[in-house]
Formats: C-alpha cells, sequence, structure tokens
C-alpha cells in the first residue's frame, strides 16, 4: 500500500487496481453525484477504467485523488487529492466522500492535509478548488480550508464557485 500521508483520523493512499470495487460503490449512488457531471457507473469495469485513464496517469506526477481511510477501523470513506488539468493549465483540489462520511468533518481534515502536502512536499505555487455553485457543504470545505473566491462559472458543464490558494 502506497500511503500519501496520515492526519490524526484518516490515512490517504493511492488507488490501485483492485479497487475497482470502491470507486464503482462510490460512483454509483446519485446522491454522492448530485452535484457533478459524471453519470453513476453500471459495473466495476466501468470504475477500473477510471482508475487506469483518469487516476492512475496522475501518480506520475506525483498528484492524483487518493483513497480515504479512517484509521481506526481502516474504513474506505472516499477520495480526495490534486489532479492537473491542462486545458485550464491548474492544479484541482478534488474531494468525494460516501453519504455516512458527510458532516463529521472528513473531507475539511483531508483537504486542508492534501493542500499542506501539495504546498510542502510537492512545492505548488497555487492550487485551485470548485464546487457546484448550490453544494453548499462542499463550498463550506473550500472556505474553512483557506481557500479563497475568485468568480462564479461554468467548468465541465456545471456552474460552479471556483476557489484559489497560493503557497
Amino acid at each position: 500500500m502506497h500511503i500519501i500521508f496520515q492526519t490524526p483520523r484518516l490515512t490517504l493512499r493511492r488507488f490501485t487496481e483492485a479497487d475497482a470495487p470502491l470507486i464503482f460503490a462510490l460512483n454509483s449512488d446519485p446522491e454522492v453525484l448530485k452535484y457533478l457531471h459524471e453519470r453513476t457507473l453500471k459495473d466495476e469495469e466501468d470504475a477500473g477504467k477510471i482508475i487506469i485513464d483518469i487516476i492512475l496517469p496522475q501518480y506520475a506526477n506525483n498528484l492524483g485523488r487518493w483513497a480515504i481511510h479512517i484509521n481506526n477501523s481502516n474504513e474506505f470513506i472516499g477520495w480526495c487529492g490534486l489532479k492537473y488539468r491542462p486545458e485550464l493549465k491548474e492544479t484541482d483540489l478534488g474531494y468525494r466522500l460516501f453519504k455516512n462520511a458527510w458532516g463529521k468533518g472528513y473531507a475539511t481534515e483531508a483537504a486542508k492535509a492534501t493542500l499542506d502536502h501539495g504546498f510542502n512536499e510537492l512545492k505548488l505555487p497555487v492550487i485551485t478548488g470548485r464546487a457546484h455553485i448550490e453544494n453548499i457543504a462542499s463550498l463550506k470545505v473550500l472556505e474553512k480550508i483557506g481557500m479563497q473566491y475568485i468568480k462564479d462559472e461554468v467548468v465541465d458543464g456545471c456552474p460552479v464557485k471556483t476557489y484559489t490558494i497560493s503557497r
């Protein structure tokens, strides 16, 4: 297991191809995807393609979406991480958690640690975060971790609020 970092309650690690069932479970819940531009997955093969085509290539640059596990139970609760978006020329902070992990501070804890990792270990100059304009909980996470609101825009077909933070 390739651990990226740990927080007091969480461990973030790289995904592997064997994690297709985890991605499938997360991305097959319509409520989890409510504010995103993504469709629900139809099967684990679909999830495996996401891992191979989208998640794993980011690891070559030490970036990526990382699996989040609760330390005391090893329960998988979602992902958080950094992804380079060449079409926008930016590094994006993202996170996605199962509903049973919402409202417990896990997204904030993982996102804050991810920013620290991005600035202190990867020496990134700026990190961008976005959330759908109606996703109040996600917008609060971006604000709690110190990101500054920049503008409203449409990205990937979604109306979003864009935030950034600099090292």
